[in-house]
């Protein structure tokens, strides 16, 4: 429930930097101003102006900080709220002292997310552009942040905006003919009712097709690489991330533990994990490694399975394929720079598969690229109106709402009673506005919120 009172936290990462910013929110913001903050000049604070001052202890007139301060008067700023900022030198001891000032003057410390759940509450953005809010802070790579943006900015919110608007004209209809029962739907109004209904459908399906290309945006992928003993995996990991990041020798098993690094694939992030060679032995640290590797498959939303071109398949292959039966799988033939030795079975005969050399880099774009193409389908991801579903949440509640239109139409032409025929539209509304935040009960925006951090 939202209560109208003063709130405060720390906006800034935690630890050192040049600044650290304060920041207040609620109707007591200007009486804190005044009284934490000391500038030169007499007068009240113009909105919108920064003020160079210091900050000083109330009760004992010492000097915490010197600082500038700005504040926001309703309704001109993130929470249409009155808004203070202040920003002072970025330690940790700084920061909290001026906080604690800040507290001590008539706020409360800030819940998670609590600044931009009020900025949803108080109809600045819906809760699509709030949830956009934490992925641009989260964003691990330039087509994950543009997506993050576009959503903050509204144009995923404009879409549903679209479907909502087709809803509501059809149970406008239909609501109207309830009102006037001694009329029966005309052909006319049929039509209408349909058009609307299937405008709608339309734009849900199409949000819905691009959800695994926004989602692996948001949130990435795992990618294992995976092989026995001295095929290149280590020597692959560092050519994928372009740094001599695991350690490679002549000598089999050298891979003990795993090895996780991102890296940035035309704006697909990547966790890629380098793992221990597979197979039989009897050293117990390596057999601790394979067991750990085995461990990892199931996580993998793909598996690198890297072979040695210049032999041929060994039983240590076939008990690494059989470890990775039911996983999407790239074959990288490495070692192609040597004569080749290897005969792909009819088993991997489907299996995308790429020849590399990690010691000449060669076939490592087509890699690259065969990576990427897993798991973007076409999407124009660095288009500049490229916008997409990126949460399960999103995609739930849109295949909910898919399910009560094609209730909807089906019933309209088997003439069910006008009654039912609203219970579907109203039902299918609900589900878009569970979406942007029109419907959402308070026990999920609390899940929502919590996963900020405090002063965002």
């Amino acid at each position: 429930m939202y209560v109208e009172d003063t709130i405060a936290a720390i906006s800034t990462a935690a630890g050192e930097g040049g600044v650290g910013i304060v920041r207040v929110s609620g109707p007591d913001a200007p009486s804190i101003a005044r009284r934490v903050f000391r500038r030169g000049s007499n007068g009240d604070f113009e909105s919108h102006r920064f003020y160079y001052g210091t900050i000083v202890d109330f009760d004992t007139g010492q000097v915490v900080d010197e600082a500038m301060a700005v504040l926001m008067v309703r309704p001109r700023s993130y929470t249409r709220e009155d808004v203070l900022e202040i920003q002072c030198h970025g330690g940790y001891l700084v920061t909290r002292r001026v906080l604690e000032l800040v507290l001590a003057a008539g706020a409360r410390l800030a819940e998670p997310g609590e600044f931009t759940r009020r900025a949803f509450l108080n109809g600045r953005i819906d809760l699509v552009q709030a949830e956009a809010v934490i992925d641009v802070i989260r964003a691990k790579t330039d087509a994950a942040l543009a997506l993050a943006q576009r959503q903050r900015q509204g144009w995923l919110s404009q879409r549903l905006d679209m479907v909502m608007t087709e809803l509501r004209q059809a149970l406008a209809l239909v609501e109207a003919f309830i009102d006037f029962p001694e009329d029966d739907i005309d052909p006319a109004a049929q039509d209408a009712l349909t058009v609307h209904a299937r405008k709608a459908a339309e734009t849900v399906a199409e949000l819905i097709a691009g959800f695994d290309e926004g989602r692996v945006l948001r949130e990435g992928v795992a990618v294992l690489i995976a092989g026995k003993p001295n095929v290149g995996k280590s020597s692959l990991l560092n050519t994928l991330l372009q740094e001599k990041r695991a350690i490679v020798t002549s000598v089999p098993g050298t891979t003990r533990d795993i090895i996780e690094e991102v890296v940035n694939i035309r704006g697909l992030p990547l966790r890629m994990i380098d793992t221990a060679g597979i197979r039989e032995t009897e050293d117990i640290v390596e057999k601790e490694g394979v067991r750990l590797t085995l461990e990892k498959i199931p996580e993998a939303d793909l598996v690198l399975l890297v072979i040695d071109g210049s032999r041929p398949l060994d039983d240590d292959d076939w008990m690494i394929l059989a470890a990775l039966t039911g996983k999407r799988i790239i074959l990288v033939e490495n070692k192609c720079d040597l004569p080749r030795a290897v005969q792909i079975p009819d088993e991997l005969a489907q299996v995308p598969t790429v020849r590399v050399s990690t010691s000449r880099d060669h076939g490592i774009d087509e890699l690259r690229n065969a990576i990427f193409q897993t798991f973007i389908h076409g999407a124009a991801i660095d288009s500049r109106e490229y916008v997409a579903v990126s949460r399960v949440r999103h995609r739930d509640l849109l295949s909910r709402a898919t399910m009560h239109l094609a209730a909807f139409e089906q019933g309209l032409a088997s003439g069910f009673t006008l009654e039912l025929l609203a219970v579907e539209l109203r039902d299918a509304l609900a589900a878009v506005g569970e979406v942007t935040g029109e419907t959402t009960p308070d026990d999920i925006l609390d899940v929502i919120f919590d996963r900020f951090c405090i002063g965002k």
